[in-house]
């Protein structure tokens, strides 16, 4: 019979590392608990990070929407010739660059659709050209679903391919198209995608070369508490192994504009309670991780600020643009300035500092 919830939160504070039965436990919760974990969650984060909140000044560029995977929970990807497809040339990605570079940003995010016909060379032409356009900038690029394509269009490892790319200029890798890493939900949202196992190899390799990723969570569509529990569980066992990874950043479901939703597939997102709980309950069990970050893209400003009471220590990045959320549904997930990231801060009584892509904390401290 399991214990009350009071016992257990106390023991996570006091040292206990949680089960992923008790997670599906606390992810289930109902009422006014919510709350209880909530705290419990944010006394850990004060413990843990303190009472900073950071962001990354960031931008991001989307070169291409033409995607192999035609995923069923996003509304970006397109099929080449279809009304809005796009495939940026070198040049306009430079233009792109510069205009990132322009910003003062530390990080640039490359973003694409899996493109059929992008092979090696075409992410370490993408790559070296924003390099030259942004010396000095963290290029933050390529899931391991992209090395994996890359990879095998061009006859290599996955290995061979991260050192290729890293000698390019690859910083850090993202930790995306990790969705929910439980195949049986892979299978409904993202077939097309790399399964499980391979996603958690490239990562691995990727850490042990000594790049660094981020880690996500793509929740709300149609997977059980169970499979976020178990998604928890495998980036606990990678961290536990690698300690590579950089942050958590869960990702609220934008279901508007997407297949799954519309072939009633997937309900409306995740409701404010289960983004909430999302967030207390990975800060909690999440031992081996410092930083959970809030994506104000995905829930919204006011939700955000909420998600930094229930253990986010991150507001995420500037972005300048998110083409992949505002084509799900999301209107407001362009850009959100500084000031503003500020204003959430204070008004929680904590401070905001920049960092980098790494976390280390930039020296101007006033936002930009």
């Amino acid at each position: 019979m399991a214990y009350p919830l009071h016992d257990l939160l106390d023991d996570v504070l006091a040292g206990h590392r949680l089960t992923e039965e008790e997670a599906v436990r606390l992810l289930s919760t109902r009422g006014r608990d919510v709350w209880k974990i909530a705290a419990a969650a944010d006394e850990l984060r004060e413990r843990k990070v303190g009472d900073v909140v950071t962001y990354v000044r960031n931008q991001n560029i989307h070169v291409t929407n033409i995607c192999k995977n035609r995923c069923g929970f996003c509304g970006f990807g397109r099929r080449a010739g279809d009304p809005g497809a796009f495939r940026d040339d070198l040049d306009t990605v430079r233009e792109k660059a510069r205009i990132a570079r322009d910003r003062d940003v530390t990080e640039i995010c490359i973003l694409s659709g899996v493109h059929p016909d992008y092979t090696l060379d075409s992410y370490i032409d993408l790559i070296r050209c924003v390099r030259e356009e942004a010396p000095g900038v963290d290029i933050h690029t390529a899931s391991p679903d992209e090395i994996a394509w890359a990879a095998e269009r061009s006859g290599v490892s996955t290995e061979e391919a991260l050192e290729r790319l890293r000698d390019a200029g690859l910083g850090t890798l993202q930790g995306t198209a990790a969705e929910i890493l439980v195949d049986d939900v892979r299978r409904v949202i993202c077939p097309n995608k790399c399964d499980t196992a391979t996603w958690v190899r490239v990562i691995k390799e990727a850490h042990r070369m000594g790049i660094r990723s981020t880690a996500t969570i793509m929740y709300g569509s149609c997977e059980s508490e169970a499979d976020r529990a178990r998604h928890l569980g495998i980036l606990r066992e990678i961290q536990d192994e690698t300690g590579g990874f950089t942050e958590l950043v869960p990702l609220s479901y934008l279901y508007e504009n997407t297949p799954l939703y519309r072939q009633g597939l997937a309900p409306a997102g995740a409701t404010g309670r289960e983004d909430l709980l999302l967030f207390a309950v990975a800060r909690l069990f999440l031992d081996n991780f410092d930083h959970i970050q809030i994506s104000w893209g995905k829930v919204g400003t006011k939700m955000a600020e909420l998600g930094l009471l229930a253990g986010g220590d991150d507001l995420g990045g500037t972005m300048f643009c998110d083409d992949v959320s505002v084509d799900a549904g999301a209107e407001d997930a362009d850009y959100l300035d500084p000031s503003e990231m500020r204003r959430i801060a204070e008004d929680l009584g904590r401070t905001l500092r920049q960092r980098t892509t790494r976390y280390e904390i930039v020296a101007s401290t006033t936002p930009n």
